[in-house]
């Protein structure tokens, strides 16, 4: 009855209108979940329940909830061994301002571009003390975590999404997959645009909107502006500010993230192997990221114990705490994740692809426009359903048929828009697994940082709009980019330039 239905869009939508509105993400992605449940059981109570348990066993990615809870252990011990402190008292040397700090946490995030998983939980980890040194809020942190996670590895050719997208064009294409990924890359304008804005931003040393409050906040003393309390209350336990084992050093943090970038990197190739790979961009292609990701845990963990104990930087008992208090660290972002698959797995149910597909229909006559026409239905159903590779899934195909004989030039060009457009929706969903990711690796609030990055992510949409526009028409790839990154810049100058004359008028304000 209401399978392939624009009913199908209602579970995500209240959930997200829910959680702005009420800032409570638990039981607003719960609420969709049940409706999701209900709709898919035409409302039978029982028939509901049944659903809803069997879509949540089916949904969760337990290899994912096993690799943040290793990670949440490893966290925990570097802290109480005192890599932390000793690697946040190093860095603060080096970095000497908030400027640096910024970049560097930007940087950082763009090297690790193998998995955005990965990248979301390791660069809160390794840059927390940095920025909270410069008293940088969490909010910013959160959001540069997260322009600089999916926005990477999409343009990134060794990565597990890379790997995605090539699963995703079918056999009859034109072009084989990982070809379609790497030509797509200059028209990516979306990731592109995003990164730029991060380092445009953090260079140029000024912020916007909700952003602005929280940073002037920070500026206070109140990294969390609203909703941090739990974290606060794990910071005030917090080994680095001078606990029992101050003789860590910067190695005892440096090393474990080495061994677990190291191996991980190296289990993906390995898996891809085992699974057919018969090169290195085979091997990505064809690699189990999130198995790879578990055994990386797992081995910095072996490695920990082995590199802690006998240096007694730590001692046996206070190692063994880390496995609980490293799950109540990430027990926040596990309940979230588990209920956003959930939604996701109750729109899957009830036929948002098939919805989305019957919905599609595009005639000649808008050629010219058919990639912004794209682009802004992947940043809907992206949106909606919090994942990019759910609607790589739906759309890419879609567009690959409807160019592969006749426009190759525009079917790169129109994939390009369904890859930004999956991303940007992804990007700026509250119920997207990568944004609840940024949110606890910064160990920010999630609805601060939704709405703090949806009013960055809304600039960047605004001249990606300007941007396709201008390709359907050109069909040129430097054309389209260039024009785009200077619109962006000047857009970014005329914000800059009203921050700075807001901060003026607010400092004349007293001697008025």
């Amino acid at each position: 009855m209401f399978t392939g239905t624009w009913w199908s869009l209602m579970p995500p939508v209240v959930a997200i209108v829910l959680a702005l509105l009420t800032k409570e993400v638990y039981i607003s992605l719960f609420a969709g979940c049940a409706l999701g449940a209900l709709l898919a059981a035409n409302f039978h109570p029982w028939a509901a329940f049944d659903t809803l348990f069997h879509i949540m066993i089916d949904s969760v990615d337990f290899s994912i909830l096993m690799f943040m809870i290793l990670l949440g252990m490893i966290v925990m011990l570097m802290q109480e061994s005192g890599g932390t402190r000793a690697y946040g008292e190093w860095a603060s040397k080096r970095l000497k301002s908030k400027r640096a700090a910024l970049v560097a946490t930007s940087l950082l995030g763009v090297l690790i571009f193998v998995d955005d998983y990965f990248n979301c939980l390791t660069v809160g980890s390794v840059m927390r003390p940095v920025t909270d040194k410069y008293k940088i809020s969490r909010a910013k942190l959160a959001y540069i975590i997260d322009a600089t996670a999916a926005p990477v590895c999409i343009i990134a050719p060794i990565s597990s999404w890379a790997a995605a997208v090539n699963s995703y064009v079918p056999k009859n294409s034109s072009m084989s997959g990982f070809q379609m990924f790497v030509s797509t890359i200059p028209f990516n304008l979306y990731a592109i645009l995003t990164l730029y804005m991060v380092f445009f931003t953090s260079i140029a040393g000024f912020d916007f909107g909700l952003m602005k409050v929280h940073e002037k906040n920070a500026a206070k003393g109140d990294l969390f502006t609203s909703g941090g309390e739990a974290f606060q209350n794990q910071e005030k336990k917090d080994p680095t500010e001078g606990g029992k084992y101050a003789k860590g050093k910067v190695s005892d943090l440096i090393l474990p993230m080495l061994v677990m970038i190291g191996t991980a990197i190296c289990c993906m190739i390995w898996t891809g192997h085992l699974n057919g790979g018969k090169n290195l961009i085979e091997d990505f292609a064809n690699c189990s990221s999130s198995e790879s990701l578990v055994f990386a845990g797992l081995i910095t963990v072996a490695f920990l114990l082995i590199y802690y104990l006998p240096r007694r930087v730590i001692g046996f008992k206070d190692f063994m705490n880390s496995v609980p208090e490293g799950g109540k660290l990430m027990m926040p972002a596990i309940l979230i994740l588990t209920l956003a698959w959930t939604l996701k797995g109750t729109t899957d149910k009830l036929g948002l692809g098939d919805f989305v597909r019957n919905s599609i229909n595009l005639s000649s006559g808008w050629a010219h426009f058919i990639p912004v026409i794209i682009f802004l239905i992947a940043v809907f159903i992206a949106f909606s359903s919090g994942t990019s590779w759910g609607t790589f899934a739906i759309l890419v195909p879609i567009v690959v048929n409807m160019f592969s004989k006749s426009d190759e030039t525009m079917m790169i060009l129109s994939v390009a828009a369904v890859l930004a457009g999956a991303v940007c929706g992804d990007h700026v969903s509250p119920i997207s697994d990568t944004t609840i990711m940024s949110s606890s690796g910064a160990q920010s609030n999630h609805i601060n940082h939704v709405q703090t990055q949806m009013q960055y992510a809304l600039v960047v949409v605004a001249v990606c709009v300007v941007g396709y526009i201008i390709g359907g028409f050109t069909e040129n790839w430097v054309i389209t980019l260039a024009s785009s990154l200077i619109i962006l810049t000047i857009v970014l100058l005329i914000i800059r330039k009203r921050s700075l004359a807001e901060d003026r008028a607010e400092e004349e304000k007293p001697s008025a």
